[in-house]
């Protein structure tokens, strides 16, 4: 049967506390923090990393769709799920579709991608939110940042379907129009009440009698809510043990992550499941999607990359508010710089830009980047045979520039030797200065590197490798 074959996730390391928001507007604190996108990240990139996380050795070339959901996609019109198959490097024959538009578009991903996936296929949903509550709201204290990525297939499932259920109902809930820069809700508990309350009790009641289950037989449950408060109101009544069975939003440190936050309360379920427990996940928006999964023996054999507890603890706390209003561009201030954009050079260079494709000298078998017409080592003039480069490798030098504006100075420079051959020239992120070391491991992370022509340039930063 369908179901889970991987998952990975991504946590921003800057953190916001509640309290120093509130401070700014003079409001009541709801207490806690949230996960805060640095300038350089957003719901592409968010994704991204937990895409690269989730398919670890997977070849990415066998994948036959790649699915983002997310409600805060870098572009209003073009795809961005081209984009995530392009970074992975997936064949170019791939389906690619966006799902967007409603908070519920990473649950509906992921059930969708359960109703294609056929024989030995397998498809990555990913998601990526970094919404904006307007500026002196507690809207802006409850949201926050965040990636996630599940590999659907049928071979190695880690947690099988057992069923599926969507409810969809016209509902104006929290929104946001084509003129409007910020998320707008009824004043008052009219969502949660009237919205959310009912459409997850009905999709949870849904599937549960879909698969001839009741609440009790429910190992874990993975259900999307606003607030703890929130998800508590909803299932009143529906005889789940919150303490037990329901797995908690990681509201005081994460926030509502949007389309991300089913997927990432997923992961966290399934990396402490064990065989035979039966798992829920729901997600809201509009209605409300549910499925109930059954984890396999594979699950003791699988290989977390990354734990989603382990992000939590790593962390860096935004001193002000001033610093999170330059990431968010709440300040009208204009960065100089001299990248050029141009969709030329993007196009011509995307696979060294967006998969990170190298040379390697057919000659003396030497590594480098960018992919040259004669190797800089023994200077072989036929060509090179390209390559894609590793995503880890150790700082060979660096330098702290003070002088170019950012909204998080220092930049800094970096040369990287690559593990198993390459050097390259990045920026270094995730990251203080004095912490920044020659010789230290690091990893190569998707980031945004500027904006200009209307266009996101993308491109690989380092950041101290995080296990």
């Amino acid at each position: 049967m369908a179901g889970i074959v991987a998952y990975g996730t991504y946590i921003p390391t800057y953190r916001l506390p509640r309290d120093l928001m509130a401070k700014e507007w003079g409001l009541p604190s709801l207490g806690g923090e949230r996960t805060v996108a640095s300038f350089d990240e957003d719901s592409l990139t968010m994704a991204v990393n937990a895409s690269i996380d989730a398919l670890g050795n997977r070849d990415p070339r066998t994948l036959a769709g790649v699915f983002f959901a997310s409600t805060t996609s870098p572009y209003r019109e073009k795809q961005a799920a081209a984009t995530v198959a392009t970074v992975l490097d997936a064949n170019p024959a791939v389906r690619t579709m966006d799902f967007t538009d409603t908070l519920r578009a990473g649950t509906s991903a992921l059930l969708t991608a359960l109703d294609l996936v056929r024989g030995d296929q397998q498809i990555l949903v990913c998601a990526g939110d970094a919404r904006m509550g307007e500026p002196d709201s507690q809207q802006e204290q409850n949201y926050g940042d965040a990636g996630a990525a599940i590999v659907v297939g049928a071979d190695g499932v880690i947690a099988e379907a057992m069923g599926t259920y969507t409810l969809s109902q016209e509902f104006l809930g929290t929104w946001r129009t084509e003129e409007q820069d910020y998320l707008r809700s009824f004043p008052g508990a009219f969502e949660t009440k009237f919205g959310y309350n009912r459409f997850i009790a009905a999709a949870v009641q849904g599937v549960l009698q879909q698969c001839g289950l009741r609440p009790p037989d429910i190992t874990h449950a993975a259900i999307a809510a606003p607030s703890q408060r929130a998800l508590q109101a909803a299932l009143r009544g529906l005889g789940f043990d919150l303490k037990s069975q329901v797995q908690e939003t990681f509201w005081n440190t994460i926030g509502d992550a949007g389309t991300a936050q089913p997927l990432l309360l997923l992961a966290a379920v399934l990396e402490r499941a064990k065989p035979g427990d039966l798992v829920l996940v729901a997600g809201y928006g509009d209605g409300g999607d549910a499925a109930v999964f059954r984890v396999t023996d594979a699950i003791a054999g699988f290989p977390i990359v990354r734990s989603i507890y382990s992000q939590i603890e790593v962390k860096r706390t935004l001193p002000s508010y001033g610093k999170y209003a330059r990431f968010r561009k709440l300040l009208r201030k204009e960065y100089t710089t001299t990248d050029t954009s141009t969709p030329v050079v993007l196009l011509r260079d995307q696979k060294e830009i967006l998969s990170l494709h190298g040379g390697k000298c057919p000659q003396c078998g030497t590594v480098q980047f960018p992919l040259h017409r004669i190797c800089i080592e023994c200077g072989y003039r036929g060509g090179l045979e390209e390559v894609k480069l590793p995503r880890t490798g150790k700082l060979f030098t660096f330098t702290h520039d003070y002088l170019t504006e950012t909204p998080d100075p220092p930049t800094t420079h970096a040369v990287v030797d690559l593990d198993g051959g390459g050097r390259v020239y990045v920026q270094l992120t995730d990251c203080e200065p004095e912490q920044v070391e020659i010789g230290m491991p690091v990893e190569l992370t998707f980031r945004k590197y500027h904006e200009g022509a209307g266009i996101k340039n993308y491109f690989w930063k380092a950041r101290p490798l995080r296990k």
